[in-house]
């Protein structure tokens, strides 16, 4: 919601774009509201390194304020590449209209190790940005939902001013307050105002004084009558007798311009002569009956189509074009295509000569041909000599007169004819099927104009009346069409045809639609012939863009007539010239494209203001109730989708935010989803009135349920008079009447009309649509309709009661059970009633009249049959009189409870960043997150999450679980939800949430969560009166307000990274408050509750399952360091190490109680944490020198409970653990777990809790473990008795896990430089044989021996250098997972591991290798969001994980194959960070750079997707093949997000390094 000082606001309308370069807002349609001042800005959103930003460039035509707008003049702004942020643009819009963008950049290619071209520029589809007009009527804003339009046609106004005023004030006495008036200029001979004479001149009867009448007349409306003009464009045609067509016939279609005409003009001509000749060849003139029809089909068939030989115009001159290809072929003059024959052979000449003649013919018609797409003259289509030659070379042999034997001129023209004919078979069969489409559109048109009941019956055929229109205007023989071409003087006339593609020109050179007589053509009016652009007709271009300035000058709006046929570049181009005129300029359109999507594109791309629609179009009360339902506005109750930014955010200009420097208070909102805006009509002026379709007393009740709905609507003339019948605008010559324009109009009833009704519906209507009241509830019942139409914030409103009369439906009341408007008071403003005479005899008589266009006598009558209870709790309105079929009953309503003095919106979305300003961060784990299990332990068991009827239980008791549920009802505005309906039903929702924060803060002593308790109980007690169909939309707001301040809090609290990185940054760092908190069953110290960091949630969430040694130093870095956690990374790091024992670190904590250690990989991932943290932290050095107190002895391998005197009795430096982990593995490990057996694991063999693990140091690597156990990461014990595999570990992974080995290099180089560095005492371990090995010696011998031990070559040549048992591998060009494992062939296994070693040792490995392994396992390993933990190749491959599966399956039962090809999110991370630190090695130029770091932003799409959609608001542990969904993975797993997090900081690292790379 808005801030209390709007002054000061910066108003954004956020527009993010996809990684293609699309706007991703809902629906993609981007309508703005109208400028405002200060400007509003579109705020362009690109993630910093998405595929555009690759030499990329944002290209926007929006203009500069103050400067004209351009179509082609687009402003370029730089999209400079930052993979931690999001590049935004700021644009202003300072005026109205239809914007364009698009992107170029170049594409990003496939990742390869191979060096690759950098790809060309692309550009992206161009977008579009419609801004609504500013409409201003006597100083004030009128917004395009206020809009209350009036037709009338033009010519029935009469003279002006005298006839015209009086119509006028009537038009705005009665509330409308804008006119649309009918083409206003020079008519033709036909008299139809669309029919436009000269588009430059007024009409002199109505407007004696031309333009000086116009100039009056607006002034006038708008001072005086307080109205603003409209007026229709008319672009596609003008009359058929226009003047200046004789001077430029080159305007319309003839057979100069568009010569595929020919065929349709001789066919129109034979036509026109048919029917004058009827008579004289024995064919009846006047048609009777459809006999009489079918004999003068007969006649056309035989005189007209046959006589013309219209197969001419499909067909080739087989004979002409026979002797030019054997002409060519005796000269020797052939060409053969490029492609050749497409055989194989020299030219693929061989076997061409067994090719059938449908082949020979194939090869002309592809290679050879000329004219196939379009017809055009007679025998237009023909071969081409020389490539018929060729082939014919082919056939028949080269021409030689004077070899005997050789190849005859008559042979060579049979067989040349031969394949003529075959290609001119389908070309007759397109004759055929055109000739059968003309005898079927002129049948059904002759029979409609004629015989048909509901058609015109034109009676007699005549010259003046022919059998069937002409399609062409025939210029007049005179001194100005002398001096043109004759066959430019025959021009196609405009029409319509059913279900028209709306992109294609009917009369173009794709279509034969004239030719088909498809078109329902208008006689009177010539097509207008604009080609591609002012270049092609430029007399045309200028002329009607001087009209169109011409109608911008004095009217504030266009209907454009015949928009769907009005080709879409001209249509810009013309508005583009109105808009230079009048910027803010309304754009109405009638649009029959024939689907909703078509609509868009003429919408978007001109920018329409809304699209003519009709009330009158429905059937029925219930099609009525619909029309209304969908123009009514959003649903009361809706949901806000805004999210306002309380902060101050600083504009960065040159790279993040272009735009003026400073701080300012931002009002961010989200681009709505918005369908295509209605201008909605009660009827409109070229469709039957009510007495006509329904019944005359449904005007009253249609004008009211249109004057409702949240959209511009109108009327026309004669409606609210109740004429009887649609006027003709055509041929009819009377004037308009109305008794409104006569007198002055009163709110009520009375005689003449419903005038008096619609000045207070008019009224309201205006008044809704200024004010914003735009939610509705629309209720169809049998006869009647109902409508609430409210204000979103105020909550006041209106109330219709409308009863319809559609024919049948007689006199009686009808039935409407009683309305109970709950929680709401309402105010009659009065019910009334229509009676009209619709005698036949009345009708007849006001139709018959002479000189007037008069309504039916008709009145209106206040009746009171509607009464009105007020009750405690709501307002009951019951039926308890006569309400016949045209009864209206109004209200005015308001809802008492939603009157707060600062406005319930404001009050309800204010105070929240105050309220929640003083939380940590382990408040925030409470207020935010918590799981079941997490709340019921820290409840002891009392409170757990929160279950909602018919949906199920929320995944968090805190504000996230409530805002996964409520963000997607927000955005879906889903009020059918089980949420919205379980609110409704009860307030236990806000007791829930006020309840838990207020338990919280006094009874679990975090007393910092009163304040946020106190400002949801006081928002809480604020909505609890409202009535509960307005809860559910202010409890979002209240859950949604809490739940961004709460977010915001934790950005404060969290890195600058983090505050100012992109948004997905931001949720994985939230993951790590989400998993970071106090529970009572665990700790990291056994009798000290601090936070500590779950595993995941739900599954690792209390008790021992909490706190993995694993998990929570793959974690670290990212959850903790790479959010600036240092405080929580030094707990952690120092309650493990208390814990230190036999070298390692134990993989279950259990609170320090009962560590068990039985994972050798969990040590090395907490050493390289200790590094990282010297490495992150300001004075992280010191941490080396902190004493922590040893749960156990150092160097002692016995075990004692935690409560034993030995325990805690001694203390080490974090130095000292370092050291005393290198030593015991330089000796050697060798033990049996403490309390093995069922009790510690009753999975496990007995074998499998001996722990064994050496150094072998030929090669410096650390082996360890055995076949019965699984002492890494991939730890999944087999479980299942029936399948035979309890015990049997899934992936024992013994030897030497290249992961250990990498992160062991990474650890001894990083203590040896560290000991240099005088930071650390030790300089290296001794042996059991008591040698002194240095800790540079041993990393020398691990990086000396790595690749020999691990790689894989390409190419056998070279296994001899490496060891590698060629017999066994799998894969080539790859790093094995083990060295030395019991069963040899997993050492070849191709996992996701390697890339671990490759990101801590990077050192290790060849860089070459390294890319193309990595390059591997992205085609290979990688899923859309983790990577496959085996190779699919590989015969072990199961990648689908189901635990609980207890079948006889021994590789998948109870989930044995867990790491046997599900993929995992956490190695994504590591492989991404390997991928970029390869990559960019041998990137050597700053564009080569930013395609390393967007390789990796392409791979990160998934991720981004799973932790936005999730309702856990994490990454889960998991998935199964290709991203699919496991049920059995932990949800939100802290590692998963961790590790991405890292991603982040690496390449922030590696921009330094490059910056500062640069700068030397």
């Amino acid at each position: 919601m808005a801030p209390s000082s709007l002054a000061a606001s910066h108003e954004v309308y956020l527009l993010p774009l996809t990684d293609s370069g699309a706007p991703d807002v809902p629906g993609g349609y981007i309508y703005l509201p109208a400028p405002s001042s200060p400007a509003y800005v579109v705020r362009f959103a690109i993630e910093g390194t998405s595929s555009i930003c690759r030499k990329g460039s944002l290209w926007c035509n929006v203009p500069e304020d103050g400067k004209a707008f351009q179509r082609d003049s687009f402003r370029e702004y730089k999209l400079h590449p930052d993979f931690s942020q999001t590049l935004e643009i700021d644009v202003p819009i300072t005026s109205a209209g239809a914007f364009a963008f698009y992107t170029t950049y170049s594409p990003l290619p496939d990742f390869t190790s191979d060096d690759v071209a950098t790809p060309r520029i692309t550009q992206t589809p161009t977008y579009y940005i419609d801004v609504s007009p500013k409409l201003i009527l006597n100083e004030e804003a009128l917004p395009l939902d206020a809009l209350s339009i009036f037709s009338v046609i033009s010519k029935f106004m009469g003279k002006y001013p005298v006839d015209w005023e009086k119509h006028l004030k009537g038009i705005g006495q009665r509330g409308y307050n804008m006119v649309h008036f009918t083409p206003l200029m020079e008519r033709g001979d036909s008299n139809s105002p669309y029919s436009i004479y000269n588009q430059l001149e007024f009409d002199p009867l109505c407007f004696p004084n031309g333009e000086k009448d116009i100039v009056a007349m607006v002034e006038s409306m708008e001072k005086n009558h307080g109205l603003l003009g409209l007026t229709d464009v008319v672009w596609n045609h003008t009359a058929n007798n226009s003047q200046w067509l004789e001077e430029h016939p080159e305007a319309g279609y003839n057979v100069e311009t568009a010569p595929w005409l020919e065929s349709a003009l001789e066919l129109d001509s034979a036509l026109l002569k048919f029917s004058n000749n009827l008579r004289g060849i024995g064919l009846p003139t006047t048609l009777t009956s459809v006999d009489d029809l079918l004999r003068v089909m007969d006649g056309i068939k035989t005189h007209v189509i046959g006589a013309l030989r219209l197969w001419e115009y499909y067909v080739v001159d087989v004979e002409r074009n026979a002797d030019a290809v054997v002409d060519k072929w005796v000269k020797g003059s052939t060409t053969v295509p490029k492609s050749g024959f497409g055989g194989s052979g020299v030219d693929g000449l061989e076997g061409v000569k067994d090719w059938s003649l449908k082949q020979q013919a194939d090869f002309i018609l592809e290679k050879g041909f000329i004219g196939a797409d379009e017809l055009g003259p007679r025998y237009h289509r023909h071969v081409d000599p020389e490539v018929g030659a060729a082939l014919l070379t082919v056939i028949c042999g080269h021409y030689d007169a004077e070899t005997q034997g050789s190849p005859s001129e008559s042979t060579a023209t049979k067989a040349i004819m031969r394949v003529l004919d075959e290609i001119n078979l389908p070309f007759y069969r397109e004759y055929d099927a055109d000739t059968a489409e003309i005898m079927e559109q002129l049948f059904n048109r002759i029979k409609y104009v004629r015989l048909d009941e509901h058609g015109p019956k034109l009676g007699a055929i005549t010259r003046e009346s022919p059998l069937t229109e002409s399609y062409f205007t025939r210029l007049p023989l005179n001194s100005i069409t002398n001096k043109h071409n004759r066959k430019s003087l025959a021009l196609v006339n405009n029409g319509w045809i059913w279900a028209a593609d709306a992109m294609k020109d009917n009369a173009g050179p794709t279509s034969r639609a004239y030719l088909r007589r498809e078109v329902i053509v208008w006689s009177d009016c010539v097509k207008l012939r604009y080609g591609k652009g002012p270049q092609d007709n430029p007399f045309l271009w200028d002329f009607m863009a001087k009209y169109t300035r011409l109608m911008a000058k004095y009217f504030a709006g266009f209907r454009i007539d015949n928009c769907h046929s009005t080709p879409l570049h001209v249509a810009e181009y013309l508005l583009d010239e109105a808009r230079k005129v009048r910027p803010n300029l309304a754009v109405f359109a009638e649009l029959f494209t024939g689907s909703e999507e078509m609509d868009f594109v003429f919408v978007e791309r001109l920018g329409l203001s809304a699209l003519i629609r009709e009330a009158m179009q429905a059937w029925s009360t219930g099609e009525l109730s619909r029309l209304v339902h969908r123009h009514g506005g959003r649903p009361i109750g809706s949901f806000e989708i805004d999210e306002v930014s309380g902060n101050k955010r600083k504009n960065l200009s040159n790279g993040h935010i272009n735009g003026e420097e400073g701080f300012k208070h931002e009002i961010v909102r989200k681009i709505k989803q918005s369908p295509v805006h209605a201008l909605f009509m009660d009827c409109t002026h070229d469709n039957e009135v009510p007495s006509q379709k329904r019944d005359a007393r449904d005007t009253l009740p249609n004008a009211a349920l249109v004057n409702m709905c949240a959209s511009a609507t109108g009327s026309v003339m004669g409606y609210d008079e109740i004429y009887p019948q649609l006027v003709d605008l055509v041929h009819e010559k009377r004037l308009y009447t109305s008794p409104f324009s006569d007198h002055e109009v009163k709110i009520g009833g009375g005689e003449g009309g419903i005038g008096g009704i619609k000045k207070l519906l008019n009224q309201i209507h205006s008044m809704m649509g200024k004010d914003g009241y735009d939610e509705t509830h629309i209720h169809h019942e049998g006869e009647y309709v109902t409508v609430h139409r409210m204000h979103p914030k105020t909550r006041k409103g209106f109330f219709l009661i409308a009863h319809t009369a559609f024919p049948g439906y007689g006199n009686s009341t009808g039935s409407l059970s009683p309305v109970h408007l709950t929680g709401t008071k309402a105010k009659a403003l009065g019910s009334w009633s229509l009676e009209v005479d619709t005698s036949e005899e009345i009708k007849q008589a006001i139709i018959a009249d002479k000189s007037s266009l008069k309504g039916l006598p008709s009145r209106v009558t206040e009746i009171t049959s509607v009464s009105m209870e007020d009750m405690t709790d709501a307002t009951v309105l019951t039926m308890r009189g006569e309400f016949p079929p045209g009864s209206i009953a109004l209200y005015e309503t308001w809802i008492p409870s939603a009157e707060h003095s600062d406005g319930l919106d404001k009050f309800v979305t204010s105070g929240a960043e105050n309220a929640f300003g003083s939380l940590s961060l382990v408040d925030l784990n409470f207020v935010l997150y918590r799981c079941d299990a997490e709340e019921r332990d820290f409840s002891g068991g009392q409170d757990g999450v929160y279950t909602i009827p018919n949906y199920g239980p929320l995944v968090y008791a805190g504000l996230q679980g409530w805002w996964s549920v409520v963000r997607n009802i927000i955005h879906d505005n889903d009020l059918g939800h089980p949420l919205c309906n379980h609110l409704r039903d009860g307030q236990w929702s806000l007791d829930y949430v006020a309840g838990r924060l207020e338990r919280l803060a006094k009874d679990g002593g975090f007393h910092t969560c009163l304040k946020p308790t106190e400002w949801l109980v006081e928002r809480f007690a604020a909505i609890r009166k409202i009535p509960s169909f307005l809860l559910p939309r202010y409890f979002a707001l209240v859950i949604q307000t809490a739940y961004n301040a709460a977010w915001d809090r934790g950005m404060e609290l969290l890195s600058d990274d983090v505050q100012h990185g992109q948004l997905f940054l931001q949720q994985l760092a939230m993951v790590s408050i989400q998993q970071t908190g106090y529970v009572k069953s665990s700790s990291l110290w056994p009798t000290k509750s601090v936070p500590c960091l779950a595993a995941g949630l739900p599954h690792f969430s209390t008790d021992w399952a909490r706190c993995w040694g694993r998990d929570v130093f793959i974690s670290l870095k990212g959850l903790f360091l790479g959010t600036g956690r240092y405080q929580d990374a030094r707990e952690h790091i120092l309650a493990f190490a208390s814990v230190l024992k036999h070298g390692m670190i134990p993989n279950l904590l259990s609170a320090g109680k009962l560590p068990r250690y039985n994972s050798r990989d969990s040590i090395w991932f907490f050493l390289q944490n200790i590094q990282d943290y010297t490495n992150m932290v300001p004075d992280g050095s010191a941490i080396l020198k902190e004493q922590v107190q040893r749960r156990f002895l150092p160097y002692d391998d016995t075990y004692f409970e935690f409560n034993d005197p030995r325990a805690y009795s001694k203390s080490s430096t974090i130095e000292e653990i370092i050291q005393e982990a290198l030593q015991r593995h330089a000796t050697g490990l060798s033990f049996r777990e403490a309390n093995a057996g069922a009790n510690l694991d009753m999975q496990m063999k007995s074998e499998g809790f001996q722990i064994d693990i050496k150094v072998d140091w030929e090669t410096g690597i650390i082996f360890g473990g055995s076949q019965y156990n699984c002492g890494t990461w991939m730890d999944k014990m087999g479980e299942s008795d029936k399948a035979g595999s309890k015990g049997v570990p899934g992936t024992p992974r013994d030897g030497a896990a290249v992961e250990i080995t990498g992160l062991l290099y990474s650890t001894l180089t990083w203590v040896a430089k560290l000991h240099k560095e005088g930071k650390y005492q030790y300089d290296g371990i001794m042996t059991t044989s008591h040698d002194k090995i240095s800790f540079t010696n041993w990393a020398s011998r691990i990086q000396k021996s790595f690749e020999r031990c691990y790689y894989v070559p390409l190419d056998t040549k070279e296994d001899q250098d490496f060891d590698v048992n060629s017999r066994i591998v799998n894969r080539r060009g790859i790093y094995k997972d083990l060295y030395r494992s019991g069963k040899e062939y997993e050492d070849y296994q191709f996992r996701s591991n390697f890339p671990i070693a490759m990101t801590v040792a990077p050192d290790l490995f060849t860089p070459s290798r390294a890319l193309q392994a990595l390059e591997l396992a992205d085609s290979v390993l990688r899923g859309p969001t983790g990577m496959a933990t085996l190779d699919p190749a590989d015969l072990n491959y199961r990648p689908y994980y189901n635990n609980s599966e207890d079948s006889t399956h021994f590789a998948t039962s109870k989930g044995r194959n867990y790491h046997q090809g599900p993929e995992w999110l956490w190695p994504t991370g590591f492989f991404l960070r390997a991928l970029l630190k390869f990559d960019i090695m041998r990137r050597k130029t700053k564009e080569e750079r930013t395609e390393a770091f967007q390789q990796i932003t392409r791979r990160l799409h998934g991720c981004k997707k799973a932790i936005t959609d999730s309702p856990w608001a994490g990454l889960t542990e998991l998935t199964q093949k290709n991203g699919e969904f496991c049920a059995d993975s932990s949800p939100t797993q802290a590692w998963s997000a961790g590790c991405l997090i890292d991603v982040f900081y690496d390449a922030k690292e590696l921009s330094i390094e490059l910056s500062k790379a640069r700068a030397q």
